[in-house]
């Protein structure tokens, strides 16, 4: 039986990356099916029942997040192209159906995202994703290093995660106002509090960027600091990056008791190493750092 189910799992586990790994391919029920080896007649039932939602609906969530990422934090597309890669014939079905969904007209959303909706509407989609069999990391996917101390200028969030897109949109708009490309200088998150604090109000967080340059404020409240150096645990995640949770509990939980090292004074930070939409969602890679003694 243990076999079986995990054989199952497996089957839709490769659904589920053939989705991501296809976004702008045809991902109907004939070709899901024959990914997932099952019958077409009975896999939109088991897909739905493993995952509370369509196939489907699945699919259009997967585009209509990458659509979303892309109005919201890039400028190098415009909304028909987006609208096009989002599987839409037409610039006003896909306005249709974004306002449905979230509230506000493409446009409007590229100028200023209304967050709150937007979570609530992909609350069915990270769901399904969070039913995903998580990597089981093991000691071999974490390495020690020694990292050189890193200038940054970083913006703070303070208050309620589901802000965070707020944010992100200004620091990127900050960044490339001041020249600061990802190619050419790194981003990294710090962590100041949990995930999941008892309060939203004490969630809180820095997006920085490397830099040895003067800060021009431009605006912002960004701030000048260092990320330390020191020896470091390290753990690449490579995948939905937008949620580090299960790697940093790897790291905490189990990796660091087994491992007799002890924690630095420092939060725990990433570096960003290649971001969605610039890449695809499975391309997005962050090393994760826990500073040690």
């Amino acid at each position: 039986m243990k076999a079986a189910l995990e054989n199952y799992h497996a089957r839709m586990q490769r659904v589920l990356d053939h989705i991501e790994q296809h976004l702008d391919d045809d991902l109907g029920l004939d070709v899901l099916s024959g990914v997932a080896a099952f019958s077409k007649y009975h896999f939109h039932r088991q897909f739905m029942s493993t995952f509370g939602l369509s196939v489907h609906r699945y699919v259009q969530l997967a585009r209509m997040k990458r659509a979303s990422y892309r109005l919201a934090y890039t400028d190098t597309q415009s909304v028909t192209d987006i609208a096009m890669d989002a599987g839409y014939d037409a610039p006003d079905a896909f306005a249709r159906a974004f306002r449905q969904r979230f509230g506000q007209s493409p446009s409007s959303f590229r100028k200023s995202p209304d967050w709150e909706p937007w979570l609530a509407a992909f609350g069915p989609f990270d769901n399904a994703r969070s039913k995903r069999m998580q990597k089981n990391f093991t000691t071999n996917d974490v390495t020690i290093r020694d990292v050189v101390p890193t200038r940054i200028a970083f913006m703070e969030h303070r208050g309620d995660p589901a802000m965070i897109g707020a944010t992100i949109k200004r620091f990127i708009a900050w960044r490339k106002a001041a020249g600061l490309h990802p190619r050419t200088h790194p981003t990294f998150t710090v962590w100041h509090s949990e995930r999941h604090p008892a309060s939203p109000a004490d969630y809180s967080m820095d997006l920085c960027v490397g830099t040895d340059q003067p800060v021009e404020v431009k605006g912002e409240q960004v701030k000048a600091g260092e990320i330390p150096g020191g020896r470091c645990a390290v753990l690449r995640v490579v995948g939905n990056t937008d949620n580090l949770e299960p790697a940093a509990l790897y790291l905490y939980r189990d990796w660091l008791p087994a491992s007799g090292e002890e924690a630095r004074d420092f939060p725990m930070y990433c570096q960003r190493l290649s971001l969605f939409p610039q890449v695809p969602e499975h391309e997005a890679a962050a090393d994760l750092f826990l500073p040690l003694k």
